[in-house]
């Protein structure tokens, strides 16, 4: 474990004003380092926490913002936000873009050994990425079974590793596998980690709001996932001394 530090950082994207994540850890040398995407509702505490410990571990953390600062309660609020998000590649893309040169610019960052991360809508934005043909070394998914627009899959440079829950009613089987055609046609080095019995979310704590039909918490599972995250890191993009 390391001592870490951490900031908000702004920067422009999407026409508003994002508020990010950064968390770095001890020292002055350069590290590996990876970006963050939060689920549909936007970047709240439980993201941040997820940069402040991958910092821990010694890398570089960004966990980027979606909505301008905001977080939704509301969920139609929030579905009125992010699906015409995920019907547009290019605004995926661009999200990912803005927050990757703020990790780039970063002098604590190694912009070579850059892996993504993304939870739902996030998780979407990080596979864009990947499908612009973003030079990254991993790229880690959970609840963001999307498929892109046809043949881009090929210019993925890394390994995807997805997860999601068997009994997310929003990534069903349906979607699994066009997911799953989809990375195979393109020659990617992909996984798929499907969780018995977890409902779409399962990584996320409980929330005091209303939220979508299918959403539900699955504390072992969370903690799985998280190292299966966690290992395909040290897999691909290895922290040293």
């Amino acid at each position: 474990m390391t001592t870490v530090t951490t900031r908000t950082v702004e920067y422009p994207a999407d026409g508003l004003t994002m508020i990010g994540h950064l968390a770095l850890p001890s020292g002055t040398d350069r590290r590996p380092a990876v970006l963050i995407g939060p689920e549909g509702t936007g970047l709240n505490d439980f993201q941040r926490r997820r940069a402040d410990a991958l910092a821990e571990l010694g890398y570089v953390a960004l966990a980027f913002d979606l909505h301008g600062g905001r977080w939704f309660t509301d969920p139609q609020e929030m579905l009125a936000r992010a699906m015409p998000l995920l019907a547009d590649p290019d605004r995926l893309r661009d999200i990912g873009h803005a927050a990757l040169d703020v990790l780039r610019a970063e002098p604590r960052t190694d912009p070579g050994r850059i892996a993504a991360i993304g939870y739902g809508t996030g998780g979407a934005v990080v596979l864009e990425l990947g499908r612009a043909g973003v030079d990254l070394r991993a790229i880690g998914t959970v609840n963001a079974l999307t498929t892109g627009r046809p043949g881009e899959a090929a210019r993925i440079r890394c390994p995807v590793w997805a997860g999601v829950g068997s009994e997310d009613p929003i990534m069903a089987a349906a979607q699994r596998d066009a997911f799953t055609a989809e990375m195979q046609a393109a020659g990617v080095d992909w996984r798929l980690v499907v969780y018995g019995g977890a409902l779409h979310a399962f990584h996320h704590p409980p929330v005091d709001q209303d939220v979508v039909p299918g959403v539900g918490h699955h504390p072992e599972h969370a903690r799985r996932a998280w190292r299966d995250i966690v290992g395909l890191l040290d897999e691909c993009l290895p922290v040293t001394a």
